[in-house]
C-alpha cells in the first residue's frame, strides 16, 4: 500500500516531467501525512508555482524556510512569488539575500537583476 514517500517520490517524477497538478495532488498527500519535512514542502512549493499557484507556493516555501531558515533556495522561491504577486519590494528582499547566500548562483542574480528592474519601473511610474 502506497505511503508518504511513496507519494512524495511519484510527486517528484510527475514535477519532473511538467505535471505539476498531478504532482501537486500526490504533494498534498504526502505533506499532510509528514507536515513538517522541508523535502516534500518544497516539492509542494514548486508544483504550486509550476502551476500558478503562486499564493500557495508562496505559503509552502514560507513552511519550508520555518523548518530551516537558511535554505537558500526557500528564500529564492519566496521571492520569485513575491514577483509574480506583484509585491516587488518584498521579493526584492529575499532574492537578494538569496544572491548574498550564494553569490554564484546566475538563477538568483537574474532573478534578483529583473525584479529590481520592474521594481525600478514601477517606482518611476508613480514618481
Amino acid at each position: 500500500m502506497p505511503g508518504p514517500y511513496d507519494w512524495y517520490q511519484r510527486g517528484l517524477e510527475l514535477l519532473q516531467s511538467g505535471d505539476n497538478h498531478a504532482a501537486a495532488t500526490l504533494l498534498e498527500r504526502a505533506a499532510a501525512a509528514e507536515h513538517g519535512k522541508s523535502s516534500i514542502h518544497e516539492a509542494l512549493a514548486r508544483a504550486y508555482f509550476g502551476s500558478r499557484r503562486f499564493d500557495d507556493a508562496l505559503e509552502q516555501f514560507g513552511v519550508v524556510l520555518e523548518i530551516s531558515p537558511a535554505n537558500d533556495y526557500a528564500l529564492f522561491g519566496v521571492g520569485l512569488c513575491l514577483g509574480r504577486l506583484g509585491r516587488l519590494p518584498e521579493a526584492v528582499g529575499h532574492l537578494r539575500m538569496a544572491s548574498v547566500m550564494h553569490p554564484e548562483n546566475e538563477d538568483y542574480k537574474r532573478e534578483l537583476a529583473r525584479c529590481e528592474a520592474r521594481l525600478a519601473m514601477q517606482r518611476e511610474e508613480e514618481g
